[in-house]
Parts: C-alpha cells; structure tokens; sequence
C-alpha cells in the first residue's frame, strides 16, 4: 500500500490524522460515465497515519479513536492537503472526523 510508505516518511503530531481520500465513482451502477463536474466531492478516507494523541488538563494522554486502516467520514470543508510521493493526502484533527466505519 503507497500509503504505508508515505507513512514512515511523515507522522502526524497530537491528534491528527493522515487521510487518503477515496477516489470518485467514475460510473454509475447502471453503467453510465460520470462527466468529472458532475462528480460531487468524497467524503470518504482511509486513515493511512495518525499521531499518539492530544493530553488533557492534568496531563495524560488521550488515546486516538481511529487506527490505520479505518475507513472514516470526513467534513466537507477542512484539512490541509499534503503530497507525498505524489499522491495526495488530507491532514486533519481528530476532533474534525465526522465518523468511522465498521468494517
């Protein structure tokens, strides 16, 4: 997985996470081609990174709800596009994911 590799290169901080977007259906089920400005924008990643997680007030580590590999909701708006290896990632914070996916 290219997002494997991108991850021992870069580690996020705190709590935020390294998404990479999944790509817009180009068909529809019934077999038609999608025109690309008709696609509408993907709210869905996989966490391909994440940082150790944010301290409260007294000190302790909160632990991260999200591990690689999830498949998670993300917001329309927000998160800082990051490339590496020329692929295109999202970084956003933990508190900013809208939800996960059971698998």
């Amino acid at each position: 997985m290219s997002g494997a590799r991108a991850f021992k290169k870069f580690l996020p901080l705190f709590d935020r996470i390294l998404v990479q977007r999944l790509a817009p259906e180009a068909e529809s089920k019934g077999g038609i081609l999608i025109p690309e400005k008709s696609m509408g924008k993907v709210l869905v990643g996989t966490v391909v990174g994440r940082g150790e997680g944010q301290k409260d007030e007294t000190g302790k580590l909160v632990p991260m709800s999200v591990n690689a590999g999830d498949k998670v909701l993300l917001p329309e708006y927000g998160g800082t596009k990051v490339t590496l290896e020329e692929q295109e990632y999202h970084l956003f914070r933990e508190g900013d994911i809208l939800g996960k996916f059971e698998s």
